[in-house]
Protein backbone atom coordinates (compact mmCIF):
# COMPACT_ATOMS: atom_id res chain seq x y z
CA UNK A 1 0.00 0.00 0.00
CA UNK A 2 1.46 3.33 -1.10
CA UNK A 3 2.62 5.99 2.12
CA UNK A 4 3.95 8.56 -0.14
CA UNK A 5 2.50 9.25 -3.26
CA UNK A 6 4.08 12.39 -5.38
CA UNK A 7 3.27 13.45 -8.47
CA UNK A 8 4.29 16.54 -10.77
CA UNK A 9 5.75 18.49 -7.93
CA UNK A 10 7.06 21.75 -8.54
CA UNK A 11 8.39 24.35 -5.91
CA UNK A 12 8.84 28.20 -7.62
CA UNK A 13 9.96 31.30 -5.68
CA UNK A 14 7.41 34.49 -6.13
CA UNK A 15 9.60 35.74 -8.48
CA UNK A 16 9.04 32.34 -10.69
CA UNK A 17 12.44 30.59 -10.63
CA UNK A 18 12.22 27.02 -10.20
CA UNK A 19 13.41 24.88 -7.69
CA UNK A 20 12.12 21.32 -7.35
CA UNK A 21 10.50 20.31 -11.38
CA UNK A 22 7.87 17.91 -11.99
CA UNK A 23 9.38 15.41 -9.47
CA UNK A 24 7.45 12.31 -8.73
CA UNK A 25 8.11 9.38 -6.54
CA UNK A 26 6.34 7.04 -4.06
CA UNK A 27 6.78 5.72 -0.97
CA UNK A 28 5.06 2.12 0.35
CA UNK A 29 4.79 1.42 4.31
CA UNK A 30 8.20 -0.11 5.66
CA UNK A 31 10.40 1.18 2.58
CA UNK A 32 13.25 2.97 2.88
CA UNK A 33 13.96 5.92 -0.51
CA UNK A 34 17.33 7.95 -0.50
CA UNK A 35 17.24 10.97 -1.96
CA UNK A 36 20.51 11.92 -2.87
CA UNK A 37 21.95 15.35 -4.59
CA UNK A 38 24.34 18.01 -3.99
CA UNK A 39 23.11 21.52 -1.91
CA UNK A 40 21.23 22.97 -3.97
CA UNK A 41 19.30 19.91 -5.76
CA UNK A 42 16.26 20.20 -4.12
CA UNK A 43 15.89 17.52 -1.72
CA UNK A 44 15.44 19.26 1.36
CA UNK A 45 12.75 21.98 0.10
CA UNK A 46 11.02 18.24 -1.53
CA UNK A 47 11.26 17.33 2.15
CA UNK A 48 10.19 20.25 3.65
CA UNK A 49 7.33 20.59 1.14
CA UNK A 50 6.16 16.86 2.25
CA UNK A 51 5.03 17.91 5.19
CA UNK A 52 3.48 21.80 4.35
CA UNK A 53 6.37 23.06 5.61
CA UNK A 54 8.05 25.37 2.85
CA UNK A 55 9.88 28.88 3.66
CA UNK A 56 7.56 31.61 2.65
CA UNK A 57 7.90 32.85 -0.54
CA UNK A 58 7.97 29.05 -2.05
CA UNK A 59 4.73 27.98 -3.89
CA UNK A 60 3.51 24.31 -4.37
CA UNK A 61 2.10 22.89 -7.60
CA UNK A 62 1.41 19.04 -8.41
CA UNK A 63 0.12 16.43 -5.55
CA UNK A 64 1.99 15.24 -2.28
CA UNK A 65 -0.67 12.56 -1.15
CA UNK A 66 0.80 11.41 2.57
CA UNK A 67 -1.31 8.52 4.11
CA UNK A 68 -4.53 9.57 2.17
CA UNK A 69 -3.95 13.36 2.82
CA UNK A 70 -3.31 15.84 -0.13
CA UNK A 71 -0.69 18.34 1.24
CA UNK A 72 -0.94 20.75 -1.89
CA UNK A 73 -2.84 23.45 -1.15
CA UNK A 74 -4.20 21.95 2.59
CA UNK A 75 -4.68 24.09 5.52
CA UNK A 76 -2.96 24.66 8.71
CA UNK A 77 -5.18 22.84 10.33
CA UNK A 78 -5.22 19.74 8.54
CA UNK A 79 -1.41 19.55 8.02
CA UNK A 80 -1.16 19.56 11.91
CA UNK A 81 -3.13 16.50 11.99
CA UNK A 82 -0.34 14.75 9.42
CA UNK A 83 2.72 16.42 11.18
CA UNK A 84 3.76 13.61 14.26
CA UNK A 85 1.61 11.17 13.99
CA UNK A 86 1.49 10.44 9.76
CA UNK A 87 4.80 12.14 9.31
CA UNK A 88 7.89 13.45 11.32
CA UNK A 89 10.94 14.97 10.44
CA UNK A 90 14.87 14.72 12.10
CA UNK A 91 17.22 18.18 10.80
CA UNK A 92 20.81 17.98 10.13
CA UNK A 93 20.72 20.48 12.72
CA UNK A 94 19.24 19.44 16.51
CA UNK A 95 20.13 23.30 17.55
CA UNK A 96 18.10 24.47 14.56
CA UNK A 97 14.98 21.98 15.54
CA UNK A 98 14.97 22.39 19.59
CA UNK A 99 14.38 25.32 21.40
CA UNK A 100 16.99 26.75 23.58
CA UNK A 101 15.18 28.10 26.11
CA UNK A 102 13.49 24.65 26.69
CA UNK A 103 14.61 21.87 28.78
CA UNK A 104 14.77 18.67 26.85
CA UNK A 105 11.96 16.83 28.28
CA UNK A 106 9.46 19.31 28.24
CA UNK A 107 10.26 19.37 23.78
CA UNK A 108 9.58 15.73 24.18
CA UNK A 109 6.24 15.70 26.21
CA UNK A 110 4.64 18.17 23.06
CA UNK A 111 4.02 15.64 20.74
CA UNK A 112 2.90 13.00 23.41
CA UNK A 113 0.56 15.39 25.54
CA UNK A 114 -0.67 16.72 21.74
CA UNK A 115 -0.79 13.39 19.81
CA UNK A 116 -1.47 11.31 22.72
CA UNK A 117 -3.49 13.34 25.48
CA UNK A 118 -0.96 12.36 28.32
CA UNK A 119 -0.74 14.34 31.24
CA UNK A 120 0.82 14.26 34.75
CA UNK A 121 2.78 11.01 35.82
CA UNK A 122 2.12 8.96 32.47
CA UNK A 123 3.54 11.85 30.35
CA UNK A 124 6.72 12.16 32.30
CA UNK A 125 7.05 8.05 32.37
CA UNK A 126 6.74 8.19 28.36
CA UNK A 127 9.31 11.49 28.18
CA UNK A 128 11.65 9.33 30.12
CA UNK A 129 10.83 6.12 28.08
CA UNK A 130 11.02 8.09 24.56
CA UNK A 131 14.69 9.15 25.74
CA UNK A 132 15.78 5.62 26.62
CA UNK A 133 14.20 4.31 22.99
CA UNK A 134 17.48 6.30 21.41
CA UNK A 135 19.62 5.08 24.06
CA UNK A 136 20.14 7.83 25.81
CA UNK A 137 21.97 7.50 29.39
CA UNK A 138 20.81 8.80 32.45
CA UNK A 139 17.59 10.40 30.56
CA UNK A 140 16.54 11.92 33.66
CA UNK A 141 18.76 14.21 33.82
CA UNK A 142 19.08 14.78 29.73
CA UNK A 143 15.13 15.46 30.25
CA UNK A 144 15.94 18.30 32.86
CA UNK A 145 18.68 19.85 30.34
CA UNK A 146 18.64 22.51 27.86
CA UNK A 147 20.12 22.03 25.06
CA UNK A 148 22.98 23.61 25.42
CA UNK A 149 24.43 21.76 28.24
CA UNK A 150 24.25 18.88 25.84
CA UNK A 151 26.74 17.20 23.18
CA UNK A 152 25.84 17.66 19.59
CA UNK A 153 24.87 13.49 19.39
CA UNK A 154 22.93 13.96 22.26
CA UNK A 155 20.64 16.89 20.72
CA UNK A 156 20.24 14.77 17.39
CA UNK A 157 18.90 11.82 19.94
CA UNK A 158 16.60 14.16 21.73
CA UNK A 159 15.36 15.04 18.15
CA UNK A 160 14.91 11.76 16.94
CA UNK A 161 12.78 11.28 20.58
CA UNK A 162 10.65 13.68 19.71
CA UNK A 163 9.72 12.71 15.86
CA UNK A 164 9.45 9.26 16.62
CA UNK A 165 7.58 9.83 19.91
CA UNK A 166 3.37 9.47 18.59
CA UNK A 167 5.18 6.16 16.08
CA UNK A 168 5.09 8.13 12.88
CA UNK A 169 4.16 5.98 9.28
CA UNK A 170 6.49 7.68 8.03
CA UNK A 171 10.40 9.51 9.30
CA UNK A 172 11.69 12.30 6.44
CA UNK A 173 15.45 12.39 8.11
CA UNK A 174 17.09 15.18 6.33
CA UNK A 175 20.84 15.01 6.62
CA UNK A 176 20.50 13.93 9.82
CA UNK A 177 23.87 12.73 10.62
CA UNK A 178 25.65 15.99 8.77
CA UNK A 179 27.07 17.78 12.16
CA UNK A 180 28.16 14.86 14.10
CA UNK A 181 31.95 13.27 13.88
CA UNK A 182 32.38 10.18 12.45
CA UNK A 183 31.70 8.02 15.16
CA UNK A 184 28.65 9.52 16.74
CA UNK A 185 27.68 9.19 12.90
CA UNK A 186 27.79 5.93 12.91
CA UNK A 187 26.27 5.16 16.13
CA UNK A 188 23.53 7.08 15.38
CA UNK A 189 23.10 5.36 11.71
CA UNK A 190 22.90 2.75 13.51
CA UNK A 191 20.42 3.27 16.20
CA UNK A 192 18.12 5.11 13.58
CA UNK A 193 18.35 1.39 11.45
CA UNK A 194 17.43 -0.63 14.44
CA UNK A 195 14.92 1.75 15.41
CA UNK A 196 12.37 1.74 12.24
CA UNK A 197 13.42 -1.71 11.66
CA UNK A 198 11.64 -2.10 15.08
CA UNK A 199 8.58 -0.28 14.04
CA UNK A 200 7.95 -0.95 9.90
CA UNK A 201 8.21 3.04 9.46
CA UNK A 202 8.89 4.04 5.74
CA UNK A 203 11.85 6.03 5.74
CA UNK A 204 12.88 9.57 3.26
CA UNK A 205 16.54 9.85 3.89
CA UNK A 206 17.90 13.11 2.32
CA UNK A 207 21.71 13.01 1.96
CA UNK A 208 24.55 14.23 -0.48
CA UNK A 209 26.63 11.44 0.90
CA UNK A 210 25.95 8.05 -0.94
CA UNK A 211 27.91 5.94 1.58
CA UNK A 212 25.50 7.07 4.29
CA UNK A 213 22.34 6.55 2.46
CA UNK A 214 23.88 2.77 1.44
CA UNK A 215 23.81 2.37 5.35
CA UNK A 216 19.85 2.87 5.80
CA UNK A 217 18.17 2.90 2.73
CA UNK A 218 16.67 0.09 -0.28
CA UNK A 219 16.46 2.10 -3.25
CA UNK A 220 17.38 5.94 -4.18
CA UNK A 221 16.00 8.70 -6.12
CA UNK A 222 18.91 10.81 -7.46
CA UNK A 223 18.22 14.69 -8.14
CA UNK A 224 20.47 17.73 -9.85
CA UNK A 225 19.32 21.05 -10.19
CA UNK A 226 15.81 20.32 -8.98
CA UNK A 227 15.01 17.63 -11.23
CA UNK A 228 15.07 14.00 -10.52
CA UNK A 229 17.66 12.21 -13.29
CA UNK A 230 17.81 8.42 -11.84
CA UNK A 231 16.35 6.37 -9.56
CA UNK A 232 16.13 2.55 -8.92
CA UNK A 233 17.79 -0.07 -6.44
CA UNK A 234 20.69 1.10 -4.58
CA UNK A 235 23.15 -1.80 -5.43
CA UNK A 236 21.94 -1.25 -9.16
CA UNK A 237 22.41 2.73 -9.51
CA UNK A 238 25.99 1.89 -7.43
CA UNK A 239 26.85 -1.19 -9.72
CA UNK A 240 25.56 0.00 -13.32
CA UNK A 241 24.99 4.12 -12.69
CA UNK A 242 23.31 5.53 -16.37
CA UNK A 243 23.53 8.85 -15.49
CA UNK A 244 26.73 10.85 -15.25
CA UNK A 245 25.67 12.64 -12.43
CA UNK A 246 25.10 9.47 -10.79
CA UNK A 247 28.20 8.17 -12.16
CA UNK A 248 30.71 11.27 -10.44
CA UNK A 249 28.46 10.23 -7.16
CA UNK A 250 29.56 6.71 -6.80
CA UNK A 251 32.84 7.34 -8.21
CA UNK A 252 33.61 10.35 -5.59
CA UNK A 253 31.91 8.16 -2.66
CA UNK A 254 34.12 6.94 0.19
CA UNK A 255 33.37 4.06 3.08
CA UNK A 256 30.65 3.10 -0.18
CA UNK A 257 32.38 -1.01 -0.27
CA UNK A 258 32.07 -1.69 3.15
CA UNK A 259 28.73 0.55 3.88
CA UNK A 260 27.23 -1.74 0.94
CA UNK A 261 28.17 -4.66 2.80
CA UNK A 262 26.90 -3.83 6.01
CA UNK A 263 23.58 -3.56 3.88
CA UNK A 264 23.44 -6.31 2.33
CA UNK A 265 23.98 -7.83 5.91
CA UNK A 266 21.00 -6.29 6.93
Amino acid sequence: MTLLDIRGLTLRTTDGTTLVDDLSLSLARGERLGLIGESGSGKSLTALAILGLLPEGITATGSIELAGTQIVGAREKHLTRVRGRDAAVVFQEPLTALDPLMRAGRQVAEPLRRRRGLKGAALRRAVVDALEQVRLTEPDRIARSFPHEMSGGQRQRVALAMALACDPKLLIADEPTTALDVSVQAEMLGLLDTLVRERDMAVLFVSHDLAVVARITDRALVMRSGRAVEEGALLDLVRSPGHAYTQALVGSARRLESALNLGEAR
